[in-house]
């Protein structure tokens, strides 16, 4: 993906750096944050950087054990966009590898949980929309993929019937 002009945002920097160069701590963090998220039906840790996250929990690729991760809490309707950005690191998250892998997960905004299917866009068009949408609910992925030569990959999280 071609870099595009704009200006960076500290905080998708600062995400940048420590996730670079500090991911023990990153990872311990993210796990206490999704600890006290799910100790707490989601009223607790439910922001990140002010704006609102959810837990997705998605089974391990190797392991089958499901994993929690917080991520950015992005609707496209009743559907909800999720970026594997790893803030714009070299190499897509674990989350993401064990996502593809799976093709489902479960996801938890607040107090409510639903499993949803995982479907990854590759549609030029629709990933563009999708960019947009991402960007605008969270201006740090464009500094992500300002710092990045991957394209970082997006994902539609459809609920599934119980």
């Amino acid at each position: 993906m071609k870099r595009m002009a704009h200006k960076l945002t500290v905080s998708g920097r600062a995400s940048h750096f420590f996730t670079a160069r500090m991911p023990g701590l990153v990872k311990m963090i993210s796990r206490r944050q999704a600890r006290n998220f799910a100790d707490s039906d989601g009223r607790r840790s439910a922001k990140m950087n002010g704006k609102p996250i959810f837990r997705l929990l998605v089974r391990g690729r190797t392991t089958g054990i499901p994993l929690p991760v917080m991520l950015m809490l992005v609707r496209r309707g009743d559907d909800l966009l999720v970026c594997g950005s790893q803030a714009g690191t070299p190499d897509a998250p674990n989350w993401w590898k064990n996502l593809v892998a799976a093709g489902r997960a479960e996801g938890q905004v607040g107090d409510q949980t639903w499993p949803v299917d995982a479907r990854i866009l590759t549609d030029a068009a629709e990933r563009e929309e999708a960019w947009a949408q991402l960007t605008a609910a969270y201006p740090d992925f464009a500094t992500y993929q300002a710092l990045t030569d991957r394209v970082l990959p997006i994902a539609v999280l459809t609920r599934r019937p119980l």
